[in-house]
C-alpha cells in the first residue's frame, strides 16, 4: 500500500488525476494504477492519469494513462501537465518536455497553454467520401454531420469504434458541425475511456485540419461541450505543419490517496 499526493486538473472539461512522481514512489509499469485512479465510483476518477517525472535532456517527462491502463498521447492532458509543472516550480513561461509521442513545446500566460503538436504527414491523413481519418498522436475518425447537439455520441461513437475495420487498435469518433469556415463544433467518443468526453484535444486538432480540408481556414476556433480551444497550423501539401494547440488547463483540487 503506497500513500501519495494528487492533484486533479480539468483542461475544457478534460479531467485528469496528476502525480509528482519525480521521486519515483508509482510503478509507471502498473497499468491497474491507472485503472483504479481513473474509476469514478470506487477511485477518484477522471479521464486519464498523468506522472510528471525528471528526464536529464527535457524539462520533466509526461507519463499519460488512458482509464484502462492503455497510453497514448492526449492533447488536453499535455496542456494540463504544463501547467501542473509551472506549479511545481519545474518551468516558467515556457517549457520543452517529453511526452508519449515524443517531445513537444509549450507557452503558459496565466490559465492558457498553447502546445505544439506534431506535424500531421500527408500520409496519416485519410480522405474517405463521407470522414475522415487522422493520426495527431493518437488515431482520430472525423465526420461532419448537423444538429450534433441531439447525436447519441457515445451509441454511435462505440459503433463506429467497435466495428470490424478499428475493433483490435479502436480509434476515437468526432461528430463535427461546420459554424462557419474558421469555427466548429465538436462532439468525442474516446478510446480508453469508452465514453463521450467534454473535450479532446488530439481530437479537436484533427477535426480543425478536416475543417480545413473541408473548405475552413486557420486558426480554427473550436466549441466543445468543456470550452473553447483555439487550432492552428499551415497545411502545406497536403500535411499540417506548425500545429498548435491553445486552451485553458486549471487545477481542480488536491488529495490523498492510498493504494
Amino acid at each position: 500500500m503506497a500513500r501519495f499526493e494528487f492533484y486533479k486538473y480539468q483542461g475544457t472539461g478534460n479531467d485528469f488525476v496528476v502525480v509528482d512522481n519525480r521521486s519515483l514512489k508509482l510503478d509507471k509499469t502498473d497499468k491497474t494504477i491507472a485503472q483504479k485512479l481513473c474509476n469514478r465510483k470506487f477511485g477518484v476518477g477522471s479521464d486519464g492519469l498523468i506522472l510528471i517525472e525528471n528526464h536529464d535532456e527535457y524539462d520533466f517527462e509526461m507519463i499519460f494513462f488512458n482509464p484502462d491502463g492503455s497510453q497514448s498521447m492526449c492533447g488536453n492532458g499535455s496542456r494540463c501537465a504544463v501547467k501542473f509543472a509551472q506549479f511545481l516550480g519545474i518551468i516558467k513561461g515556457e517549457t520543452t518536455f517529453l511526452s508519449t509521442d515524443g517531445v513537444h513545446e509549450a507557452t503558459i500566460e496565466g490559465d492558457i497553454v498553447r502546445l505544439s503538436m506534431h506535424d500531421v504527414a500527408q500520409s496519416e491523413i485519410n480522405t474517405f467520401p463521407e470522414h475522415f481519418t487522422i493520426n495527431t498522436g493518437s488515431p482520430h475518425y472525423v465526420i461532419f454531420a448537423s444538429n450534433i447537439k441531439n447525436k447519441d455520441v457515445k451509441e454511435e461513437g462505440a459503433s463506429i469504434r467497435y466495428n470490424e475495420e478499428f475493433a483490435a487498435e479502436g480509434i476515437n469518433v468526432n461528430f463535427v458541425e461546420k459554424l462557419s469556415e474558421n469555427k466548429i463544433s465538436v462532439r468525442t467518443y474516446e478510446r480508453g475511456v469508452e465514453d463521450e468526453t467534454l473535450s479532446c484535444g488530439t481530437g479537436v486538432t484533427a477535426c480543425a485540419i478536416a475543417n480545413v480540408l473541408h473548405g475552413g481556414v486557420s486558426p480554427v476556433q473550436i466549441e466543445t461541450l468543456g470550452g473553447q480551444l483555439v487550432v492552428e497550423f499551415e497545411l502545406d501539401e497536403g500535411s499540417a505543419r506548425n500545429v498548435w494547440l491553445t486552451g485553458p488547463a486549471k487545477n481542480v483540487f488536491k488529495g490523498e490517496i492510498e493504494l
